[in-house]
């Protein structure tokens, strides 16, 4: 006889995400909400088209459960996106790897036939633009969590 599976009988597994339309980067932008990195975990590959940053991301899905322990958590997670056709900046120190940027939000402008541009707004007036040919971002979980060293959940004042 079998039964159907039950929540609890599941394991905690590292996030492996992809966005292929504005719902989904939602869902992501959701997900990446203040992670934060140095300006040198950036890197673009123009002959691939691939943009990729090396975030530390505070993990939101487990906020509820970390509230009742105490304990915060961060993962460190690749941000890959494909397909890309140029990269600009504002705000976003050139020279200065030590600089350490906050993301704030992902989202997409749509262009003509899919093409268009993915928008990373960062804290302190900061974005970098992705002129993408498709919007095909992913994002997986590339170490196990490990507890916040601020030790608390990041705050945004209403």
């Amino acid at each position: 006889m079998t039964e159907d599976a039950r929540f609890a009988d599941g394991t905690e597994r590292p996030l492996r995400l992809k966005a292929f339309d504005s719902d989904d980067l939602k869902v992501m932008a959701a997900l990446v909400q203040d992670a934060v990195f140095p300006a040198s975990e950036m890197q673009w590959d123009s002959r691939r088209r691939r943009f990729a940053v090396l975030l530390n991301r505070f993990r939101w899905e487990d906020k509820t459960r970390a509230e009742t322990r105490g304990e915060f958590e961060r993962v460190q997670s690749v941000l890959t996106v494909d397909d890309v056709h140029t990269i600009a900046s504002q705000g976003v120190p050139r020279g200065d790897a030590d600089t350490v940027l906050s993301l704030l939000t992902l989202e997409f402008e749509p262009g003509p036939d899919g093409t268009g541009q993915l928008l990373l707004t960062l804290a302190g007036d900061g974005a970098i633009r992705l002129d993408v040919e498709t919007l095909e971002v992913t994002l997986h979980d590339a170490t196990r969590p490990y507890v916040a060293p601020s030790g608390k959940a990041p705050d945004h004042p209403e």
